[in-house]
């Protein structure tokens, strides 16, 4: 079975325009990719979990910020690797400089035995849904568009 993550798209509106909070991934194999590298605040769950409160765990673990509100299915998507996405868009508002998330370790060089200790992701931004669609790993688009045409975000 393929490995699932659940996700939240975080999105305010600003001068009526949408803008969705994006995080970047941490650690040494992230740190000179930018564009098509970021990512909804996302993690892995179980079969016996539920998606929705996982995803709004791992938001949770990956910014330090809780949400809470009227969460909007965006459906799934498969990634290059096979891993499905689950995602839901909310409503919500929060500064990037107050980012505060989880620390992985990680083998570095990869095969090395040498273990490094990495922010799961080391920053956050809010991009408009153009800027966004250029920033996000290309498999997690479809959930902007998704979010673009949502009645419930005007």
């Amino acid at each position: 079975m393929a490995k699932r993550s659940a996700a939240l798209l975080p999105f305010r509106l600003r001068d009526g325009a949408a803008e969705v909070l994006l995080v970047h991934p941490g650690g040494p194999l992230w740190a000179k990719r930018d564009e098509g590298a970021w990512s909804l605040p996302k993690g892995e769950y179980t079969e016996e979990e539920d998606a929705l409160a996982a995803a709004r765990r791992e938001f949770t673990e990956e910014t330090g910020f809780t949400a809470s509100g009227d969460f909007l299915p965006l459906g799934s998507v498969t990634q290059k690797g096979g891993k499905v996405v689950t995602a839901w868009a909310i409503r919500f508002d929060a500064d990037p400089a107050l980012l505060r998330p989880h620390t992985i370790r990680v083998a570095w060089p990869p095969k090395s035995g040498r273990m490094l200790e990495i922010p799961e992701v080391d920053r956050a931004a809010w991009f408009g849904l153009d800027a966004a669609r250029r920033a996000l790993l290309p498999a997690q688009v479809p959930f902007i568009d998704r979010l673009a045409v949502l009645p419930a975000k005007t």
